[in-house]
């Protein structure tokens, strides 16, 4: 197998880094790391650089920060590192100049087993709808977003204790071993492209808002729960609560009739009604105060 691909990996978050690493530790030659401009953050406004930048600084890796991925200026650039291969992980949407411009073409690696959970939020869908099962995905870039030809993937099991959180640990580290294979077996030439086959009724993965968020206590107990868990912890289901926004970090459904809106001992509980039940809720956060479980909430929070 050859490592003298040249090899441009792009991508921002956290959940980009041990794909890079897993590379960059396997000895492939990355000659560039493309990731997002730095930003204000907090309440000082310092300019803050992103998890990949800050792994490709700590390497020594060449880095391009472009705030237009179409300026001539970038073109060039991206043009001279000669790339033969082009990696994007948890990155932006690419303009065609760029994704077709190495010779073995660009792969993006997905948290999902596409088709299925094509879009921005594939971890947060796949809990929301009660998903069993997720993954990972690798597959070349083409025109319509998270359509293209699958190279290969990797399955998850999602318990009903996982939410967002520990199905994102888990999947951030198996697809950096995928990413690895997957160059392995381009560097070979030994792979096989799968056209995916996208029905009217197969589920997408849509942008996630904050209106979004809200918790709809007229659906079914274990939908609520799900809703709840494919938002934690981030962006996280919210409700209204004593005329305050509440947010939801954990849930979980109990054998309870009834048909007060909200029960409560003031001291280890607080259920909430749903179309079929009742939930319970165990970890909140008030607006203006830290996340707490529920016996915190209620010493300081009358009911």
């Amino acid at each position: 197998m050859t490592k003298d691909l040249r090899i441009v990996f792009m991508g921002t978050p956290e959940f980009a880094v041990p794909s890079l690493d897993i590379l960059v530790t396997n000895g492939w030659n990355i000659v560039g790391v493309i990731t997002a401009p730095d930003k204000p953050q907090g309440r000082g406004k310092k300019l803050g650089v992103s998890a990949v930048k800050a792994y490709a600084e700590d390497k020594g890796l060449n880095i391009l920060q472009p705030t237009n991925l179409k300026a001539p200026e970038f073109i060039a650039e991206l043009k001279a590192l000669d790339a033969n291969l082009q990696i994007v992980v948890a990155f932006r949407m690419l303009p065609e100049i760029v994704w077709q411009m190495p010779a073995l073409g660009t792969f993006n690696l997905h948290g999902s087993l596409l088709p299925k959970y094509r879009g921005a939020a594939p971890i947060n869908w796949a809990i929301i709808n009660g998903e069993k099962e997720t993954g990972v995905t690798t597959f070349f870039l083409k025109h319509e977003i998270d359509t293209g030809d699958i190279l290969f993937q990797e399955k998850e099991s999602i318990s009903d204790e996982d939410n967002v959180g520990t199905v994102y640990e888990r999947l951030m580290n198996k697809g950096a071993a995928l990413v690895l294979k997957t160059v392995e077996a381009i560097a070979e030439g030994n792979y096989k492209e799968q056209p995916q086959e996208i029905f009217e009724d197969t589920p997408t993965a849509p942008k996630i808002f904050r209106e979004t968020c809200e918790i709809n206590f007229e659906q079914p107990t274990e939908q609520v729960v799900d809703f709840i868990r494919g938002l934690s912890p981030y962006p996280t289901a919210w409700t209204t609560l004593m005329g305050k926004t509440v947010k939801v970090y954990k849930a979980r459904k109990v054998e309870q009739k009834g048909e007060k809106e909200m029960m409560s001992d003031s001291k280890t509980y607080l259920y909430l009604k749903t179309a079929d039940g009742y939930i319970s809720i165990e970890e909140l956060q008030m607006e203006g105060k830290k996340r707490m479980d529920i016996e915190e909430f209620l010493r300081g929070n009358r009911i």
